[in-house]
């Protein structure tokens, strides 16, 4: 997400979402943190989108629910945020605006042209924002497919021509910095498919990435070639695949569609699953094929499997356990990088070099990348001429101050990451986490105490069971032991303090509990004390 700001008027452009990081136990996606947004409401003209993908589309449903602003983005984009919107009860038809390729818009002192450009999902564009102090080129996720499935290929004409005009900053997607050379077309996969298809023995399954729509028609086209029919499995592909029909961009073959129903009465070698799982998912489609726990498709030798994605980086253990779990069945798995079932949507080095050229700006700007990748973008643009003032690098919440004549970082705003968990969003803290951390670790120890809080009589208890820590029948000593020490900690504190000191109780216990635990297993788990004041 990025937020532009002239006087009184804010282009906000996009609004992604990131899947929880390794540490981040129990949460289910990470957000901005729009404090910003929220405090400057007024002034925000509309929410501008590069393309429908979660990391673009995904947070919308939580930051519109904070701040009422016109949404804009091509067709299949707001396809897929009118569904995501409705999933969250949130009504979209006021806010949503479509844009085109080519289209013009103006936002107050902002004067913006809609660039298409090619990356792994239909209708994904460039912005060009004309400002009174110069012209911004914010890419988007693009690369350079001189063949790409739909026809579409990325404007060099507007990109050019806007080179000539004078671009003053460069918002550049880094993604693929460090591959060398062009990424390839994304019809290559296809001629790879082209070639399994044919030598196929029997059933054929595809995984892939809900929304790379090119993906799913190239998988069509081919099935049709060789008179095979295509079953659609997984909710996410399911709900995108009729978007994306419905709104003209995926075009189904003629007697290529199937439902899960047909599947018993065809043959294997017909079959052609199209499904989600590419990243190891636990409750994918595929995971649960691989773990037998699908409720239609058992895998089986003779079943050729496709993961047709990479590993996004800290899903390959899940990736991989999901790829052995299908081996276990007698499939053969194709996936990268043994076999070309795959092909990036982001430019690599020369695309990137590539897009500066075309547009030749004053200041580049790295987004959409990791710390290794913006340091690689470093090394490319200084290879290009690039001085190290004219290289920005950008931090979360950083305000770049642009003018016709410089380009500084001169403060930073409110900013981070929201974790949203069920249904509660940012209630979840550093230190939930730690608890949970500690907990995934050592286990609970929960020791329960009834006490007359007047007379300061022992009415019930000790009672010390643990969770996650060991087999209570192993530690039925130590757990007697514990139930001693907290008697004798109990008995330190006079009868006319019980009341006023149950705080100092719990300290008590959960340290003396804590430091046998320790010192019988050199564990640490979490020690709960609970009172109940009778």
């Amino acid at each position: 997400m990025t937020a532009y700001v002239y006087d009184d008027t804010i282009l906000v452009v996009d609004s992604g979402l990131m899947f929880p990081e390794e540490e981040m136990l129990g949460v289910d996606i990470v957000i901005p943190d729009i404090t910003f947004l929220e405090e400057n409401s007024d002034k925000i003209a509309a929410i501008l989108l590069t393309h429908g993908h979660e990391d673009h589309i995904g947070a919308l449903p939580y930051v519109l629910r904070r701040i009422d602003v016109p949404v804009w983005g091509t067709k299949l984009t707001l396809g897929f945020v009118n569904n995501k919107l409705s999933e969250h009860k949130l009504s979209a038809t006021s806010r949503l605006n479509e844009y085109s390729p080519g289209d013009n818009l103006e936002f107050g002192p902002f004067k913006v042209e809609v660039v298409g450009v090619s990356h792994s999902i239909p209708g994904a564009v460039g912005l060009l924002l004309r400002t009174p102090v110069g012209l911004v080129a914010h890419t988007g996720d693009f690369k350079f497919d001189q063949s790409p499935v739909d026809g579409n290929l990325t404007d060099f004409g507007l990109l050019a021509k806007a080179g000539v005009e004078g671009v003053q900053v460069l918002m550049c997607d880094v993604t693929n910095v460090e591959k060398p050379g062009f990424t390839t077309s994304e019809s290559s996969v296809g001629q790879s498919f082209d070639g399994i298809f044919a030598g196929a023995p029997g059933r054929i399954l595809v995984a892939s990435f809900a929304s790379n729509i090119h993906r799913v028609q190239q998988v069509y086209n081919i099935a049709s070639k060789y008179s095979k029919k295509v079953v659609v499995i997984g909710r996410s592909m399911a709900a995108n695949c009729k978007i994306a029909e419905d709104l003209g961009y995926l075009h189904v073959p003629i007697n290529t569609r199937a439902s899960v129903n047909d599947l018993e009465n065809l043959p294997h070698d017909q079959v052609v699953v199209m499904t989600t799982g590419s990243q190891g998912e636990p409750l994918s489609a595929l995971s649960k094929m691989a773990q037998e726990e699908h409720k239609h498709i058992k895998i089986q030798p003779g079943d050729t499997v496709i993961i047709s994605a990479s590993a996004i980086p800290g899903n390959e253990n899940l990736v991989y356990r999901t790829i052995n779990r299908l081996f276990k069945h007698g499939a053969q798995v194709l996936y990268e990088p043994f076999t070309k079932v795959h092909t990036s949507g982001h430019g690599s080095r020369d695309d990137i070099r590539l897009m500066i050229n075309l547009l030749r700006p004053k200041y580049v700007i790295p987004v959409h990348g990791e710390q290794r990748h913006i340091a690689k973008f470093q090394e490319l643009a200084r290879g290009m001429g690039y001085s190290d003032t004219n290289i920005i690098k950008l931090s979360i919440g950083d305000v770049l101050e642009v003018e016709e004549d410089s380009a500084e970082i001169t403060g930073s705003v409110q900013s981070g990451s929201v974790m949203v968990d069920g249904i509660g969003v940012g209630d979840v803290e550093d230190f939930v986490l730690r608890d949970r951390m500690h907990l995934s670790q050592d286990g609970i120890v929960i020791c329960v105490v009834g006490l007359d809080v007047v007379s300061g009589d022992l009415l019930s208890g000790p009672d010390v069971f643990s969770r996650g820590f060991a087999v209570e029948e192993a530690v039925d000593e130590w757990l007697d032991e514990a139930k001693d020490l907290i008697i004798a900690k109990l008995d330190e504190f006079e009868a006319t303090d019980y009341k006023e000191s149950l705080d100092e109780i719990k300290t008590a216990i959960r340290k003396a509990v804590g430091k046998l635990f320790y010192e019988k297993t050199r564990r640490r788990p979490v020690i709960v004390p609970i009172i109940m004041e009778i």
